[in-house]
């Protein structure tokens, strides 16, 4: 059996930041593994820019911010293995991993950094009644159709979900050509980024039809159409509001799941709110050892939040694999409160030994609201807000000092406030 001080599994952008962090606190015995034949994830099709702003203070595209990463991992001498499938995780942190080149290979690590990312969520999952027709796309799988192997998949085209992959598609199906009939979104409002709507949408004239959603599709062999309606406040469809649109392509942006098989298999605690691990202000998971970061711990908006929480998560990996870390003492559960939904860490230290950021995405639109933190009746926090909405993660610090006016609370609770 091979052993490592730290198996980082998945290469994309939390994984190599997780891996130069372990590296610079001084663990040298790393291994990155990747299921892909290249390193940098997700953000190889990617090619919009955008990315960068916090992380590199300039503008870059996917496939330029990942180089950054990678290249200061290969100047680290920071092993990876690539086109390596890991099928199999267990609580004493041993691997089961597949490859061409090694086959079947055990591997005993001293700590486990799960950097998985996410994937999309699938017709399946709307139950949409139709045929199984050519045509139908989740968001990224045609984005990976379009930037990596020059594949058109239609020429009228529809979207289902405002997530910031499809925004991004419908700016990008214009480009090459097609025409992007609507993008239709089942909630009030929507769940991309801001800037997203106005540079995909706003800026080509592309309607955003919030409070509706895709009854039917039409078609048998390929897709011809689709039917769209209102929804009333119980998302349910208004009947009557019906309408077809005809198109040749729907792409699905629905929404995106952590990818958490393994992390079950070595028996981690998943969250119901996040779909990722329940993790502490050190990014350690139920099970001691194995660690979490990036979108299979929650699905971020921005891949430089990503980068700054793997670095975390590397810096604790690394200092559990030396034996450096000390034993967690006493720790508050840190709890969603009005507006308040996936709250990441879910459990923080009663002394911690640095500052504490704290992310979480607001339920709603709230407009001129205030973000509170309490323990046991005592504001610890208040941060004012001109507007939260869904699409973007709020990203809270709690000093340290803070922590400690807790005294014996029983919990830490944030909330949303809405002034009158």
């Amino acid at each position: 059996m091979r052993k490592v001080d730290l198996a980082i599994i998945g290469g994309g952008p939390a994984g190599l930041a997780a891996a130069l962090a372990a590296k610079e606190a001084g663990c040298a015995d790393i291994l990155i593994l990747e299921r892909g034949p290249q390193l940098g994830g997700i953000l190889r099709q990617c090619i919009h820019n955008g990315f960068g702003l916090h992380t590199f203070r300039e503008e870059l595209t996917g496939p330029e911010y990942a180089q950054r990463y990678i290249d200061r991992v290969q100047a680290a001498g920071i092993p990876c293995a690539c086109d390596t499938m890991v099928i199999d995780l267990t609580a004493e942190r041993v691997l089961t991993c597949v490859s061409r080149e090694r086959g079947l290979e055990h591997i005993q690590a001293g700590a486990v950094l799960l950097a998985m990312g996410c994937r999309e969520r699938p017709r399946g999952a709307l139950a949409t009644p139709g045929w199984r027709c050519a045509g139908i796309y989740t968001a990224g799988t045609a984005q990976r159709f379009v930037n990596l192997e020059g594949l058109v998949p239609g020429k009228h085209v529809v979207i289902l979900g405002s997530g910031d992959i499809g925004l991004i598609m419908a700016r990008r199906m214009t480009f090459i050509g097609a025409k992007v009939e609507a993008c239709v979104e089942l909630m009030p409002y929507s769940s991309g980024l801001k800037r997203n709507i106005v540079q995909c949408l706003d800026d080509f004239s592309i309607p955003l039809l919030l409070n509706h959603t895709v009854v039917d599709i039409h078609g048998r062999e390929r897709l011809t159409g689709v039917t769209i309606a209102k929804v009333d406040e119980h998302l349910k469809p208004i009947p009557g509001t019906e309408r077809e649109i005809p198109c040749d392509t729907l792409l699905l942006s629905v929404g995106l799941l952590p990818e958490n098989e393994l992390s079950g298999m070595a028996g981690v605690e998943l969250s119901p709110a996040t779909g990722g691990a329940v993790v502490n202000d050190r990014y350690e998971t139920s099970v001691p050892g194995i660690f979490s970061c990036g979108n299979v711990l929650h699905v971020h908006d921005l891949v430089d939040f990503v980068s700054l929480e793997a670095q975390s998560a590397g810096r604790s990996a690394a200092r559990f694999a030396l034996g450096l870390l000390p034993k967690a003492g006493r720790q508050l559960p840190v709890t969603a409160g009005f507006g308040v939904s996936g709250l990441v860490p879910q459990l923080i230290s009663a002394a911690p030994e640095a500052d504490i950021p704290l992310m979480f995405r607001p339920r709603g639109v709230y407009k001129n609201a205030a973000i509170t933190v309490e323990a046991g009746g005592t504001l610890l926090l208040e941060r004012k807000a001109r507007i939260l909405t869904p699409g973007e993660m709020v990203r809270l610090t709690l000093s340290a000092s803070d922590v400690r006016r807790a005294g014996d609370a029983d919990e830490i609770r944030i909330s949303i406030v809405e002034e009158a």
